[in-house]
């Protein structure tokens, strides 16, 4: 039984890897939308079999290297070759040296990821975007696109994303340089590996969850596309929030100095006289 119990967190693992296979396969014979699915459903298997060894007492290191491994082809090489199929092949050499570029931050990121976890070091965060929400969004992107224009598909869709499709496929080969930088960076991003809905003071992120659930339900393609862009933004976001009150508490530092200063400089000042007399 124990075996059984260390070998499923493996097996997920692997099927991760299998899916980010499949994805490039899918994507060599333009079916892109199976291509991206598969991408979408190694990200699930990510998420669970981390929990799955967690909840086992099965975590060990020979896990987390399979781990990036395996991700460094589904999240790394897969979704840039998808992207090659889908928009940057007329862009002819430029596209290789971003796909490769791609796939070579995607290792870094895993790399340094690999040394900060055995170091043990425990942080509420993700130094740097992790390679999954990367991968996430682009396999997101094709799906939602892949809707555009297209009258005979009945799913639903959400008219203000689909109308910034074309803006976005514009943008693709600069989008990947971005995230590409984003996830070698040292820009935070939430940890929600961690998150015990069970507590009770976790109700609302509960009720988070169930709402999410049923809009990405309801709306598949769109909604697990704006998930992944709210989440590569709330980095940046919070980059921006931390710089402002970091610029501020310098602005009222030096204010405070100034301020200082100017004041011992006055009282100075208006003792000299007082020391001129004593002296006299």
């Amino acid at each position: 039984m124990k075996r059984g119990i260390y070998l499923f967190p493996s097996l997920i693992t692997l099927g991760n890897l299998a899916a980010g296979v499949m994805s490039i396969i899918f994507a060599s014979q333009y079916h892109l939308s199976s291509a991206a699915w598969c991408i979408i459903a190694g990200i699930i298997m990510d998420m669970l079999d981390g929990r799955v060894a967690r909840w086992a007492n099965a975590t060990s290191q020979f896990g987390v290297e399979l781990d990036s491994l395996c991700d460094l082809v589904t999240f790394g090489v897969a979704p840039a070759i998808l992207m090659y199929q889908v928009a940057l092949q007329p862009l002819g050499r430029p596209a290789y040296m971003i796909v490769v570029f791609f796939a070579m931050t995607a290792a870094l990121r895993l790399a340094r990821f690999n040394l900060r976890a055995q170091s043990g070091e425990v942080s509420s965060h993700f130094m740097g975007l992790p390679v999954p929400a990367a991968a996430g969004i682009l396999a997101s992107f094709v799906l939602s696109y892949e809707l555009f224009g297209d009258d005979t598909i009945t799913t639903k869709t959400i008219p203000l994303v689909m109308k910034r499709m074309p803006f976005f496929y514009r943008f693709v080969p600069l989008v990947m340089i971005i995230l590409a930088f984003l996830m070698i960076s040292n820009v935070q991003y939430g940890n929600f590996k961690k998150m015990k809905l069970g507590r009770p003071k976790s109700v609302q992120n509960l009720a988070f969850l169930l709402v999410g659930l049923l809009l990405i339900f309801t709306y598949p393609q769109n909604m697990i596309f704006i998930v992944f862009s709210l989440y590569v933004l709330t980095g940046l976001i919070s980059l921006a929030w931390r710089f402002y009150h970091a610029q501020r508490a310098k602005r009222l530092a030096s204010r405070t100095e100034r301020l200082y200063g100017r004041r011992k400089t006055d009282v100075g000042q208006g003792e000299d006289p007082l020391n001129i007399s004593s002296r006299q």
